[in-house]
């Protein structure tokens, strides 16, 4: 487990995310707008009301989980290089 040990630690953050923004605790969507990636892009080419928020959420926890794994990979790669 502590190969994809940022992998699950950023995907548990996105689900949290999701889950307050979800909650109603975050109103105005401050938080989800600030931390969600795929919110990022689609506020540069439509009015993100428009689109469905549980695909967004969805996309989030992906895009998360995604550089968390790439994060893993770089880390066991430069760990693999130093020992050579």
């Amino acid at each position: 487990m502590r190969r994809f040990r940022v992998t699950l630690i950023f995907t548990l953050f996105a689900a949290a995310l999701c889950l307050y923004n979800y909650s109603g605790y975050d109103p105005h969507n401050h938080w989800f707008f600030m931390f969600s990636i795929p919110v990022w892009f689609v506020e540069l080419f439509d009015d993100i009301h428009r689109v469905n928020v549980f695909f967004m959420y969805l996309l989030t926890i992906l895009s998360w989980a995604l550089i968390g794994y790439l994060t893993d990979l770089g880390a066991a790669r430069i760990t693999t290089w130093r020992h050579l």
